[in-house]
This record gives C-alpha cells, structure tokens and sequence, in this order.
C-alpha cells in the first residue's frame, strides 16, 4: 500500500495546544509526531531508546544537566536513551519527533504533559 504525500503546514493548522505531539505517519515501529513548544518541559529522560528532535519553525533549547543546545529551523538533535533532557522555547516553535511507537513524551517523570495516548491527525 502506498501511502498519501503528508503537508506539515496542513497537519500543523489543525491543533493549537503546546506540548501535545501529534502522530503524524509510522515507518517500520517509529513515529513521526509534530509538536507546537513554548515555554519549559519537564526534566525527563528515555531509558531504552533516543529521541530524535528537527526543528520544522522557530527555535528551541534542549537543556541537559551539563550543558544546553540551540537548535534553529532545519536543525535536528538526537537525545541518546538514557540521558536527562528538558526542551524549552520562549517563543513558539514548532518540531517534528522521531522516536519509538508507544513511547511517552515525559518519560517516567510524568505531570501535566504526559500523553498516555497516540493522537492522530
């Protein structure tokens, strides 16, 4: 089966709330989700696997506990499994994830943020 060509400014226009991913298309077990960011995130980290980050508009911070990384439009970032990450934005950013089906997005640290479930759009 093949499948349809996906617009990232469509699939964007369709949600406005920060820090809820958005699955978006699946290759093999990994999903690719879009976000909207602002603001800070919870310190979290993923035991078994990396995290991928790609910055589609704006700018974001990836702060780890030794150091911090700026990413601009058209940058990517992977976050090796394991290692305690917190995102943040000042301004609306807006990313596309690439990790694992069923992975959570707050890792163990859960709070207000976690996404228990897949949303689709």
């Amino acid at each position: 089966m093949i499948s349809s060509k996906i617009n990232l400014h469509e699939k964007f226009s369709k949600f406005t709330n920060h820090w809820s991913p958005r699955v978006i298309a699946e290759m093999n077990d990994y999903h690719f989700k879009i976000a909207k960011i602002k603001g800070e995130f919870v310190w979290h980290n993923h035991k078994d696997t990396d995290e991928t980050f790609i910055v589609f508009e704006g700018e974001m911070i990836l702060k780890f506990k030794d150091k911090q990384v700026k990413l601009s439009e058209g940058e990517m970032f992977v976050v090796p499994k394991g290692v305690e990450h917190k995102p943040c934005a000042k301004k609306e950013c807006k990313i596309l994830v690439v990790e694992p089906r069923g992975v959570i997005n707050t890792g163990d640290a859960g709070g207000k943020f976690t996404m228990t479930e897949d949303i689709w759009i």
